[in-house]
């Protein structure tokens, strides 16, 4: 709009108070709210007090947890004052979204944008919240600028609630006072965000991720929560870090602060802290206050995929309400939150794995709040798909992590379920058998209640190449099946005593579905996460009788001579005296020097046997070496 006075002069002259300017709101017309913590609340306010005023107004805006309820009006019976519009991508399962699932309309966050500017959906008034004017006339969205910037640029009218306590954020956060129509005063605190719920399960998430998936100089994009929440603390010894966000959060601040976050590592937008809207509390808002390390951008640039994928290492961490087998997922609002981050969700998961070295992290943990209910389902039958199967690649439980890109529905299965809470799985695994995403004669064994132990994961570096040694997981058996196939004639009758060409799925299932106490099978895997290759496997089963574990090793060629064995003989022992076993076993041919040599490289007495050609080795915890 040309400005037809001097910009002071027209913010004097149109500073208005809330009810004189509201009215100038005409039936019918369509009324955007600003959003999340950004919303004008005075202004809304005062919407809600002359909602009798209005005929047939449509308030458009993302999902919101009311701070003063227009749905309430909305669903008066007879009432034709108020209609909502809500952007949101998620499911309609809690209660307080149920109610008003009528006024959802699901859109990815990018689109909004192009939704307004387009005029496709005309915004007729556009009530914002701002940063009162610089010297130049500037007034900063603060901590709002998400779709807020695309629907006061395309509004026929813009009412700004200039707030002194709004921060001036930097970036493409600012709107002219030329660009405003009228200004209404009025001071008051932004919204905020009480602190999340401890959650055990989240912790072990966050652990988890760190551990595994978040490499040093990656690129963060995170949601919001419990879960979230307990990611970030765990990442406190990483380093070089950088963040393109829909939030900025105050874990995401604690990390800046400590020297984890520096964004120099990005690849774009190098030095910035690039974000849409922020949700926390009034210290993350007062450190965005003209902090130049911060930028906020409109949605349809921050969750643009193609802008996401520039990153290095981008990893998209969403928060999950529930997932099938067959990677189908719902996401929801939280309680916790004004806003919910589950219309960006496909966005980010779609951007983050074109980015060089980038990762789509789904978490959740595997049962509800009380433990009474599994998040792992069998079909989401009557909840709204928030992101398809065909974008899902890696999900973390507190059990563990699965990589479904790639997999067929019936590796798919088997992997939700052993991620699944121990006291579902045999429920899932029968469901899955119904379905037919199983074969009716597969069988779980004893792995169906194993609990995995995600503290023998470890990773080293032989000859300049990582190598994961971890245990097996129930989705390794088709990787435990190829590494026998590859192994030398050799290795193959020391291994399993006799030549062997045939190595059945069945075998593989053994090595790989263990209980992880009385079976235990460790692998040395290299290769992306869920599609490494298995260059050596170490097993132990114990003997009930007895109470001594019988060992096995196979190594790959290209690994032998490099200390392998070693890495598994002394990690089977470690665990097996943790599981309270007694001692260990080994059967093996006199010639099988490496064997011999492993098995007298333990810190504890060795006893040999002969019988035929056959040589037993055993030692006993509680006998150590002299």
């Amino acid at each position: 709009m040309a400005p037809s006075l001097y910009w002071p002069d027209k913010y004097v002259e149109n500073s208005k108070k809330v009810n004189e300017v509201l009215k100038v709101i005409r039936p019918g017309q369509r009324v955007f709210i600003g959003s999340s913590c950004g919303e004008p609340q005075h202004l809304v306010r005062g919407l809600s007090e002359l909602s009798d005023y209005f005929r047939d107004i449509e308030i458009i805006r993302l999902l919101t947890l009311e701070t003063t309820p227009l749905t309430l009006i909305a669903n008066k019976p007879h009432d034709q004052s108020i209609n909502i519009r809500s952007f949101y991508l998620g499911s309609a399962k809690p209660k307080r979204i149920a109610r008003n699932q009528r006024f959802i309309t699901p859109i990815n966050m990018s689109a909004i944008p192009r939704l307004f500017k387009s005029r496709l959906l005309p915004i007729h008034v556009a009530l914002i919240q701002v940063s009162p004017p610089d010297d130049f006339g500037w007034m900063s969205l603060g901590v709002s600028v998400d779709i807020t910037l695309a629907a006061a640029q395309s509004a026929d009218m813009v009412i700004a609630q200039v707030n002194a306590n709004m921060p001036r954020v930097l970036g493409r956060s600012f709107i002219h006072v030329n660009d405003v129509d009228y200004f209404v005063e009025y001071d008051e605190p932004l919204l905020t965000i009480g602190a999340n719920p401890e959650m055990a399960a989240a912790n072990d998430i966050g652990r988890l991720i760190a551990r595994r998936l978040i490499d040093d100089g990656s690129t963060l994009a995170i949601g919001l929560g419990t879960t979230s929440e307990a990611v970030m603390l765990a990442l406190s010894d990483k380093n070089d870090l950088g963040i393109h966000t829909m939030y900025m959060t105050d874990d995401i601040m604690h990390l800046f602060a400590k020297g984890v976050i520096t964004n120099r590592k990005k690849g774009f937008n190098d030095g910035k802290m690039v974000a849409s809207s922020a949700i926390g509390s009034e210290d993350l808002y007062e450190f965005l206050n003209d902090n130049p390390a911060v930028e906020f951008h409109p949605s349809d640039y921050v969750c643009k995929p193609a802008i996401i994928a520039a990153h290095n290492k981008m990893v998209a961490m969403s928060v999950a309400m529930s997932i099938d087998l067959t990677g189908q997922v719902a996401a929801d609002a939280m309680p916790q939150t004004h806003f919910s981050g589950t219309t960006g969700i496909s966005d980010f998961m779609r951007g983050a794995v074109q980015s060089p070295g980038g990762k789509s992290i789904l978490m959740l943990p595997s049962t509800s709040m009380q433990g009474k209910k599994s998040r792992i389902v069998p079909l989401l039958e009557d909840t709204a798909v928030a992101a398809p199967r065909g974008d899902v690649h890696l999900v973390v439980t507190e059990f563990g992590a699965v990589n479904l890109f790639g997999k067929s529905l019936q590796e798919r299965a088997m992997a939700m379920v052993s991620i699944a809470h121990p006291e579902f799985r045999e429920e899932l695994f029968f469901e899955a058998k119904k379905m037919g995403l199983l074969s009716t004669e597969r069988n779980l064994n004893e792995s169906i209640h194993g609990v995995y132990p995600i503290h023998l994961e470890e990773t080293i570096n032989i000859e300049g190449g990582e190598v994961t040694v971890r245990p097996a997981k129930p989705v390794d058996e088709r990787r435990i099946q190829e590494h026998f196939y590859n192994l030398d004639k050799d290795d193959v009758v020391a291994r399993f005593f006799h030549e062997k060409t045939s190595f059945l799925k069945e075998e593989a299932e053994g090595v790989s579905q263990i209980d992880y106490v009385k079976d235990l099978t460790i692998v040395a895997v290299v290769g992306e996460f869920g599609f490494g290759r298995v260059v050596a496997i170490g097993e132990y089963l114990i003997d009930p009788a007895t109470n001594i574990a019988e060992i096995a090793f196979s190594v790959s060629k290209d690994y032998q001579k490099k200390g392998m064995g070693k890495i598994l003989i002394t990690k089977l022992a470690s665990a097996a005296r943790e599981n309270h076993i007694s001692g260990l076993v080994a059967f093996t041919s006199p010639r099988n020097r490496g064997m011999i040599k492993l098995f007298n490289e333990l810190p504890y007495k060795v006893h040999s046997s002969f019988d035929g050609d056959m040589l037993t080795l055993r030692c006993m915890f509680d006998e150590p070496a002299p």
